[in-house]
């Protein structure tokens, strides 16, 4: 509704943005065919998906019982088109992670994902579908290692939840702590079983600029490369880690928190690059679309390009935003010490990890079966090369006059 703080508008924003960059010169566009509801019940209970499946605005006074037991009603309200749009945002997850699978892309990037709250039975935090973890299941039928990287504001409780006990996926999370929702992802909280030591969690407090981000993030991540080795990385990036958020308390620029994603980058593993959190509506689509210019390896002018939602991003039309003035309330001690402790339970994993998932659905001990996923491989017409064997360079018949296709722009 109006006063919610979640706008999914904002990721027509950034692809509109993108386009009128010319980044889409520079990646293959592709729409994934919509997942069947079953594929989602890898993860999320049947009763769950039949609920959000068949709740409407107009029948909501029916189900006030399921209403209460799934979460749904406040944070996450039920609107026209519910499961249709988690439908299509978990697609591009599954769709993606199906492609890297494939030898298709090295990085593929789905901006309407990365909603990393939702629970097996239970919306939370704006998310109803966690496509975070049904990508990693998709992952997980090629790769025997998967990580997981957060750098929404927010701890990445779904995921963490959902990959607790086994050491196949690691979890990692950068997140505000203490009396900021959801309330978990404390330092000590590394993981059950055989996922001991397998979830990490950074707890940080208001303020938190760029160098004291890098300070933590770089060798944490480094750490975990070295000692994890995963196939295969998600990265979420939720953008309410920007300074300036309307939910947020961290005070990162654009430039700074799209360095995380450039810093993974560097380690040239397969990647699936999501979005998440991000409540100011103007400054999402910058930085999503700044970090769509690093995972090209494209720079962009900061001014920006006309674009059909140009007043949005007045009165300097451009794309970084200065920080605020806010003081850091983290302390080089403090964020050293965190670092540390972190840096020794990783120190403690064992070097090839091997237990099976356990989701707890119908065949959880086996490696998931697959989903018989169909994806549009995109047209010669659409500057695509579905008859060329190497699908991620891009038709030499394409126009580049032209700024976009049909479908790009296409709802």
């Amino acid at each position: 509704g109006q006063g919610h703080p979640m706008k999914p508008h904002r990721v027509r924003m950034t692809h509109n943005l993108v386009v009128n960059y010319g980044l889409y010169k520079k990646m293959d566009v592709f729409r994934p065919r919509l997942i069947n509801p079953t594929a989602m019940t890898r993860f999320h209970s049947d009763d769950y998906i039949n609920f959000l499946k068949v709740i409407t605005p107009d029948n909501m006074n029916d189900y006030t019982r399921q209403l209460q037991r799934f979460n749904v009603g406040e944070d996450c309200p039920v609107f026209d088109g519910m499961f249709e749009f988690c439908q299509m945002y978990t697609s591009g997850s599954i769709g993606g992670a199906a492609r890297l699978n494939d030898d298709d892309a090295d990085i593929v990037v789905n901006w309407s994902g990365g909603l990393h709250h939702a629970k097996k039975a239970e919306a939370s935090g704006f998310c109803y579908i966690n496509d975070c973890v049904l990508a990693i299941l998709e992952l997980l039928k090629k790769h025997e290692r998967v990580l997981y990287i957060d750098i929404d504001i927010h701890h990445g409780d779904g995921v963490e939840e959902a990959f607790y006990s086994t050491n196949r996926v690691m979890t990692v999370s950068f997140h505000k702590f203490g009396e900021y929702f959801p309330g978990t992802g404390d330092v000590l909280d590394i993981g059950y079983a055989q996922g001991k030591n397998f979830s990490i969690n950074f707890p940080l407090n208001d303020g938190m600029d760029d160098a004291s981000y890098h300070s933590v993030f770089k060798p944490v991540i480094s750490k975990i490369m070295e000692h994890f080795s995963p196939g295969a990385v998600v990265l979420q990036c939720g953008a309410d880690s920007l300074s300036g958020d309307r939910l947020g308390c961290f005070n990162l620029s654009v430039k700074g928190h799209g360095e995380c994603v450039n810093f993974v980058r560097s380690f040239n593993i397969p990647m699936l690059v999501l979005g998440g959190g991000g409540y100011t509506l103007r400054n999402v689509p910058r930085c999503w679309t700044y970090e769509t210019s690093v995972v090209v390896g494209e720079p962009v002018k900061d001014d920006m390009p006309f674009n059909d939602y140009y007043e949005y991003f007045g009165p300097d039309y451009s794309l970084h935003l200065p920080v605020s003035n806010m003081e850091n309330l983290n302390s080089n001690e403090y964020l050293n010490r965190t670092k540390n402790q972190l840096i020794d339970v990783l120190r403690e994993i064992e070097p090839v990890p091997g237990t099976q998932i356990q989701t707890g659905q119908v065949e959880s001990n086996l490696v998931p079966l697959s989903v018989a996923m169909e994806i549009d491989q995109p047209s010669k017409a659409d500057g695509g090369n579905s008859n060329n064997e190497n699908p991620d360079a891009r038709s030499d018949e394409r126009s580049d006059g032209r700024k976009e296709h049909e479908s790009e722009l296409a709802s």
